[in-house]
């Protein structure tokens, strides 16, 4: 089969590479759509290995048919060939095929197409882990969702107000702004305009204050943030692209009782990825499947394209998911 590698270079190239080997516990699916992630940057670069066992090309969540099951992944589940699924892998996207544990598995939701149904595995179980496990989120909380126009923000944002949460939301242009109105955050700041330190000041004094943040940012704001926030609140750190050092005030901390709290996906045991998987299809599908929440895609491209779909987050263009097609 074929797949996306990485050159001496830092390029991508589609190129041969041997054919999975499907394990008893592991079904083969025949990848139709792949999506990209922030994490296949930082494993072309070098700084995201794959985990023990994944294929070393890039791809974290991907749809397609089953093609074929293996004998222990038969008797556990109930999969058939030609079931329409998507998958949260731990590398191993970019390709043709790939072999995915049963339990990694989700049924495409119905009204989904394949391009959208790949564009939701790792963001929405990223979602839910941080909203609601790491978070404790629930109706009527006020949630922080920094980086508006990111793919995560695309599906945290209607998630949580789907779920009963207010939100409050970044972005660096009132373009932008107007871009991600569809996802229907209540308070939108342009941080070039406004001091987001200042609107969290003022939404805590009038009894609107932050009760879970979701932060890929960090940097020196995040520390003048966490001051401005409920009693009780949970801040997550899942990236620093802003910087990773920060001034806190500790007594701010322990007074607030607020809990800082670092989160990543793709270090949790498979056994807890497939909690947050099945928590997903009971909790999150039916809301899918009434329109009420969607992943918002930016582009399509094929790919052999790869490298121009990724340039695409290099540049920081994007608002939703971008999302590789394969022939």
């Amino acid at each position: 089969m074929k797949a996306i590698l990485v050159n001496d270079d830092r390029s991508l190239r589609w190129d041969d590479v041997p054919d999975p080997v499907m394990q008893a516990d592991e079904c083969l699916v025949k990848i139709e759509a792949a999506a990209l992630n922030r994490a296949d940057l930082m494993q072309r670069e070098g700084d995201y290995p794959p985990p023990p066992g994944a294929p070393e090309w890039m791809g974290l969540e991907i749809a397609g048919p089953i093609v074929g099951i293996g004998e222990e992944a038969a008797t556990n589940s109930n999969w058939q060939v030609g079931d329409r699924v998507c998958a949260l892998l731990g590398g191993g996207g970019y390709a043709q095929y790939v072999t995915v544990r049963y339990d990694m598995l989700m049924p495409v939701p119905k009204n989904c197409t394949m391009i959208e149904a790949a564009a939701m595995p790792e963001a929405f179980a990223t979602a839910y882990l941080n909203l609601f496990i790491e978070g404790g989120a629930k109706k009527g909380d006020t949630l922080l969702m920094n980086a508006g126009a990111s793919g995560l923000a695309s599906v945290v944002i209607p998630m949580a107000k789907a779920f009963g949460l207010r939100v409050i939301t970044t972005v660096l242009s009132d373009e932008l702004k107007a871009r991600i109105a569809h996802l229907g955050a209540d308070v939108v700041v342009n941080t070039t305009k406004e001091d987001i330190v200042e609107v969290l000041k003022a939404e805590l004094a009038d009894g609107h204050g932050v009760d879970v943040a979701i932060d890929c940012l960090g940097g020196e704001v995040m520390g003048k943030c966490i001051h401005f926030l409920n009693h009780g609140a949970r801040w997550i750190m899942i990236a620093a692209l802003a910087g990773q050092m920060t001034q806190v005030d500790l007594k701010n901390i322990y007074v607030r009782n607020v809990r800082i709290i670092g989160s990543t996906l793709r270090s949790r045991t498979p056994e807890m990825k497939a909690f947050i998987l099945s928590s997903l299809v009971e909790k999150v599908w039916p809301k899918v499947e009434t329109g009420e929440v969607k992943p918002t895609i930016y582009k399509v491209l094929p790919i052999q394209e790869a490298e121009a779909a990724q340039d695409i987050l290099y540049r920081g263009e994007n608002v939703g998911k971008v999302v590789l097609t394969v022939e």
